[in-house]
């Protein structure tokens, strides 16, 4: 009987998700460390209308990017371990992955270009024309969010799907 760490590709894409955690981390790490150095950065992000949007990307890349992609990994790797069959379904594991990795990024972009053209518009801009420029970018952002979301539900179906008793 072949075993899980028998399949190449669901061996791959294991540490395809380690990989893409190990990655999101030093992004989110050297970010942290940027906004946490860098006086006019830490000033924009912490006095600028919207300069927190770039706080909540930095936050998004390490939560959904650093830590998840780890809990991903690690889950993928030990269920079918402990219920000693294969992973209910490769082609789940490949949407998670793929639409996990397009939403994070997407969602860390919008993020961050609300937050710049937020933060540098408020100098010359009233808060309603801030707004006005800033909800386009976010609304974006919550659709790349929605992406992050619907992974995290093929995975959790997935998951939930291999650790039944019955057989598929």
């Amino acid at each position: 009987m072949a075993q899980p760490w028998d399949d190449e590709e669901y061996v791959k894409y294991t540490l395809w998700f380690i990989f893409a955690c190990v990655i999101y981390s030093m992004i989110g790490f050297s970010w942290g460390a940027l906004m946490g150095g860098i006086a006019d950065f830490r000033h924009f992000v912490d006095h600028r209308m919207h300069g927190n949007l770039i706080v909540r990307a930095h936050t998004h890349i390490n939560l959904l990017g650093w830590v998840e992609m780890a809990i991903f990994a690690a889950v993928y790797y030990v269920v079918p371990r402990l219920v000693r069959r294969g992973i209910y379904s490769m082609k789940l594991v490949k949407a998670h992955f793929w639409i996990h990795n397009l939403g994070l990024i997407g969602m860390v972009v919008f993020f961050t270009m609300a937050g710049v053209i937020g933060g540098t518009a408020s100098v010359t801009q009233t808060p309603d024309e801030v707004e006005a420029l800033v909800r386009p970018w976010l609304a974006a952002m919550g659709i790349f969010g929605s992406l992050v979301l619907l992974a995290n539900f093929i995975w959790a179906y997935n998951i939930f799907m291999t650790c039944r008793k019955s057989e598929r």
